[in-house]
């Protein structure tokens, strides 16, 4: 791979609510301004000669790729490493809630009911980052969520995940070569072998 292109999925329903979904199953879709952002981001991703996307196993990330690729024959792959968190008893709750929670707790703790540290999340993003920055075709667009994006953009600008990442904008591109996608992985997974918060 030459270059990847990530983006978040666009505003979904769980978003606009201002509630965390770490359960694909439970089919949270865009919202209507979601859909609209994702029609648009089409028009930014209309040139770009796509090879493969990867999305996720969430419905809004599915969604947003194909509303953002529709009418052209890119081919789709699920990368599950790369989901969002699993948020344990936080689940459908309040975001602000979750990310006040990981702000005050170190990155090997996990939240209440859920299965992953930080630590955890970073350690299977880097996997994830690997498996993009693994594939043949040159351009690999990689409609994701917040977290995966903010972890792999904080290690590339040399500095540390922090406890509370800023959210990443919906539907907006972040492109990043293929060389540097295999740094971020592999900084990525040193962090998550010896958290510094």
């Amino acid at each position: 791979m030459e270059r990847a292109l990530l983006v978040r999925h666009a505003e979904s329903t769980a978003s606009l609510a201002g509630t965390v979904n770490g359960v694909p199953s439970a089919g949270v879709a865009l919202s209507p301004l979601g859909r609209r952002q994702a029609e648009e981001l089409a028009a930014v991703l209309a040139d770009e000669p796509i090879g493969v996307v990867a999305v996720t196993g969430f419905p809004r990330t599915v969604e947003t790729a194909e509303l953002a690729l529709r009418g052209r024959h890119v081919p789709r792959i699920v990368v599950p490493e790369l989901n969002d968190p699993d948020y344990g008893d936080f689940e459908g709750g309040s975001l602000d809630a979750f990310r006040d929670w990981a702000a005050a707790h170190t990155a090997t703790e996990r939240p209440p009911g859920g299965r992953e540290s930080r630590a955890e999340i970073a350690a299977r993003y880097a996997r994830g980052f690997r498996t993009l920055a693994e594939r043949p075709e040159a351009v690999v667009a990689a409609v994701l969520h917040s977290l995966p994006i903010a972890y792999a953009l904080a290690v590339l600008d040399g500095r540390n995940p922090r406890a509370k990442e800023r959210l990443i904008e919906y539907a907006t591109v972040y492109e990043v070569e293929g060389a540097a996608l295999e740094r971020a992985a592999e900084r990525l997974a040193a962090w998550a072998e010896a958290p510094t918060w």
